[in-house]
């Protein structure tokens, strides 16, 4: 059934990756008015997420960005398909990187970096980076059930040389990179919502307590990866600009959790700036009636 189903949806992907962009955010138009308008996909999680943590904002203005999220999640779900018919030429005019020698000045000390940065603006164009760094580029994802659309993403994010690896193998391909002495930088979206069981850490994200992921930060302390956190705006549609930001360059010395925490600072910053680039569908704050004891009123 998983292959029945790639085979019928596959052309279609294809043929959409190949249309200019001009005629690409038309039908991102149309999927909108149909995702928002007509089906209402996830509308409760996103009103609820707002409510949370914009209670000062009026109802009105919790509804604009609502709009311009759907709006914005429609562009980057045609855009990641897009992607696959992309030209790199094409893509490095599309999302551009401005302080670059953060990283290139890592890179010349001969260190492997761990580049953090939470579902916001656009992540999947992230793989342009490649192109203008020395080190050998990873991107930490979640595999998903269709073997053939797993296969698919990967094909379509190594693209342009990122090598992918699934979240389980991360920690013995990192332990293996610095062993082999591999100058090596790893992608990694840390901002969403990891297993309560095995949660080490509830902090407060966006004025609520919630746990947080702290593997990426586990990983720098144990094996010395200075922590980058990446910045993305969205410039205008089809337009992204990334920024980089030096979190520790020797995250051993910080105290237990202070780097996931500044990390979440980073991200809070930024959708503060502007909320509608946000991933608000999905449910980030569950978890917030379930904080352990330990750690309430922290």
């Amino acid at each position: 059934m998983q292959l029945v189903v790639f085979i019928l949806v596959y052309p279609l992907l294809w043929l959409v990756s190949r249309l200019p962009f001009t005629l690409l955010y038309l039908i991102s138009d149309g999927v909108y008015l149909v995702l928002y308008r007509l089906i209402g996909y996830r509308k409760k999680v996103v009103r609820s997420n707002l409510e949370l943590v914009f209670p000062d904002k009026s109802v009105q203005e919790r509804k604009q960005i609502e709009k311009k999220f759907y709006r914005h999640l429609c562009d980057m779900f045609l855009e990641m398909i897009k992607t696959m018919g992309i030209s790199n030429a094409e893509l490095q005019k599309r999302f551009v990187f401005t302080n670059i020698e953060v990283l290139h000045q890592l890179e010349e000390k001969n260190k492997s970096v761990m580049l953090m940065f939470p579902h916001y603006a656009s992540w999947e164009w992230v793989i342009a980076l490649d192109k203008h760094i020395a080190s050998k580029g990873y991107a930490i994802y979640q595999k998903i059930g269709n073997k053939y659309f797993d296969k698919l993403i990967r094909d379509i994010r190594q693209k342009f040389g990122t090598t992918l690896i699934s979240t389980k193998a991360t920690k013995e391909i990192v332990a293996k990179n610095k062993k082999m002495g591999q100058l090596s930088m790893y992608g990694i979206l840390s901002d969403q919502s990891p297993m309560v069981k095995k949660t080490h850490l509830w902090t407060p994200f966006m004025g609520i307590t919630v746990p947080a992921h702290t593997g990426a930060e586990l990983l720098c302390k144990k094996l010395e990866l200075p922590a980058v956190y990446l910045q993305v705006k969205k410039l205008k549609r089809g337009h992204y600009q990334g920024s980089f930001k030096l979190l520790s360059e020797h995250p051993g010395a910080l105290e237990e959790f202070s780097l996931t925490k500044a990390f979440l600072a980073e991200v809070e910053a930024s959708i503060h700036e502007a909320p509608e680039y946000y991933f608000w569908t999905h449910k980030r704050w569950k978890h917030r009636n379930k904080v352990p004891a330990v750690f309430q009123n922290t």
